[in-house]
């Protein structure tokens, strides 16, 4: 099993909050028993949605990747002039 990222957690966070607060307020009981057991199953529909989310197939691309030789780029970049440089000063008055 892979180590869940952050989109696993938060989807299974918000699985657990909502489904428990949705079966709190539908069922609408006030024993301890039966919020404990409502909390349990919020929290074991939380884990399964973690768990069951796809895993991203592909690695993400970083600019060290996409820089390398390697990538048939082989052009000298010259950074470009400011556009409007000096246009912002005030008149002296």
């Amino acid at each position: 099993m892979q180590r869940p990222n952050a989109a696993h957690i938060a989807y299974g966070s918000a699985t657990v909050v909502l489904s428990t607060m949705a079966l709190l307020l539908l069922s609408g009981t006030t024993t301890t028993l039966g919020i404990a057991a409502i909390c349990a199953a919020g929290l074991m529909l939380g884990v399964l949605v973690a768990v069951t989310m796809p895993v991203r197939a592909g690695d993400v691309k970083t600019s060290a990747a996409a820089a390398s030789p390697d990538s048939g780029n082989n052009e000298i970049r010259v950074p470009a002039a400011p556009v409007g440089a000096g246009a912002d000063t005030r008149i002296g008055s």
